[in-house]
């Protein structure tokens, strides 16, 4: 969030929010890949985009999870043991030891994505609705221009004596 912004709190939109620097996961891209892609740039999830940068899902910390812990996306494969990865009750995933196949197959579908001026109440009822920590900030054409996340939120709250008029 902009620090010199001067609009009263519920004023905000997701234009404001927004971190513009998105790190993009290509849908072929391998769990695994992609699994260092998020830790290397330090961010738990990131929009997962098609070939002509479309965005069709998000990957996070959730994906991982449910892959580690229920085996749900990779049950029925005799090749996919998900409690070999599984190392402690705080369910830390094994990287290498996480499926070649593209992210596609493990992503969640059909994220929530807003465009530039939805109101920082709207976004807060949706993350809460939904029970998510990010929204994809996209373009008429689904490109992702970027991310307000949970974290993006509780910084306007803690601005917000700063910032109302």
């Amino acid at each position: 969030m902009n620090a010199t912004l001067k609009r009263p709190f519920l004023a905000l939109t997701a234009a404001d929010l927004m971190s513009a620097d998105v790190v993009m996961i290509p849908r072929e891209m391998s769990l695994q890949t992609a699994a260092h892609l998020l830790s290397e740039s330090h961010v738990s999830g990131a929009p997962v985009v098609n070939e002509t940068g479309q965005c069709v899902g998000v990957l996070s910390t959730t994906d991982f999870m449910h892959w580690v812990g229920y085996g749900e996306r990779c049950a029925a494969r005799p090749d996919c043991s998900p409690s070999q990865s599984f190392h402690s009750a705080w369910q830390v995933v094994d990287v290498d030891a996480l499926p070649k196949d593209a992210v596609g197959s493990y992503m969640t579908a059909n994220p929530v994505m807003v465009p530039l001026n939805t109101p920082i109440a709207e976004l807060t009822r949706m993350m809460t609705d939904a029970h998510i920590h990010r929204i994809i900030v996209v373009d008429a054409t689904s490109r992702p221009l970027g991310i307000v996340s949970s974290t993006d939120l509780v910084a306007a709250v803690a601005n917000a004596d700063r910032h109302d008029l």
